[in-house]
């Protein structure tokens, strides 16, 4: 069982739902990545999507746009991406890290030589934003083999038979993007996410995680009743950006934050 599966299970049975904040590893700068990803587990996440930064990230707003740029503008790359996730797994061997990212990145790097570098850090999961499921056979096989598990963005127009297409080829969970647009843009309406859920759940055995209009306690709360996790992105960035001289306060903000959906979520 891979461990985002087990984490799942594990909060199945207790009656929780997954916190899974999103960060851009090297924004503000790459010394604060791995530190701020250890502090958001005393906080009480579950799961951590790190963000590798790109220079044309065509499904984030503004704020995940900046944060990307801030991160290339000290030289992150995908390898430093991994190298960060294996410092953190030398004090963390039990929290699930999904990178998400954009598929340029992979392809210039290697499908073969990325798959073997994540194993070795102990990369749980994959979330390629421009790679629809219909073509993602190759990438998919070469990640299952080696226990990583595969993850798809389902929008809120998709069908039923693309529901499908992504339950078969995907693993770990499903991040449903519950509204139309980038991240960070508009507001939930969560009449229509709890309408689509029961066509979603309907044609996937996998955890449902709900992102892209999280932005405090109270919509963490909404959602978690929602689905299966709960993903929290441009509330968490915007924090780094209004701080950037002054990192610890940000990460103080942030760790307020999640520590704020976590109990609220678990009302």
């Amino acid at each position: 069982m891979s461990r985002l599966a087990a984490k799942f299970e594990e909060l199945s049975k207790s009656g929780r739902k997954a916190l899974i904040p999103f960060l851009t590893a090297g924004d503000p700068h790459p010394n604060f990545t791995v530190p701020m990803m250890h502090a958001m587990v005393e906080a009480g996440v579950d799961i951590i999507e790190l963000g590798v930064p790109f220079s044309d990230p065509m499904a984030d707003g503004p704020v995940i746009q900046k944060a990307s740029e801030r991160a290339l503008a000290h030289k992150m790359s995908l390898r430093k991406v991994l190298n960060a996730v294996a410092e953190f797994r030398k004090k963390d061997d039990q929290t699930p890290v999904v990178l998400m990212g954009y598929l340029n990145p992979i392809e210039a790097m290697g499908y073969e030589d990325f798959a073997n570098a994540a194993q070795r850090v102990e990369i749980d999961g994959v979330l390629t934003v421009d790679l629809p499921p219909e073509e993602a056979d190759f990438c998919v096989s070469l990640l299952k083999e080696r226990g990583i598990d595969p993850i798809f963005l389902l929008a809120p127009n998709s069908n039923e038979e693309r529901i499908r297409k992504m339950d078969a080829a995907g693993s770990g969970y499903i991040y449903y993007v519950s509204l139309k647009g980038v991240t960070g843009a508009g507001h939930l309406n969560t009449a229509d996410v709890e309408e689509r859920l029961k066509l979603i759940r309907a044609n996937t055995r996998l955890p449902i995680g709900i992102g892209f209009g999280v932005k405090d306690a109270e919509t963490a709360k909404t959602v978690a009743n929602l689905g299966d996790g709960v993903v929290v992105g441009s509330a968490l960035i915007s924090k780094i950006e209004a701080n950037l001289d002054n990192p610890e306060q940000a990460c103080s903000e942030i760790v307020d934050l999640l520590k704020a959906m976590r109990a609220a979520m678990d009302e």
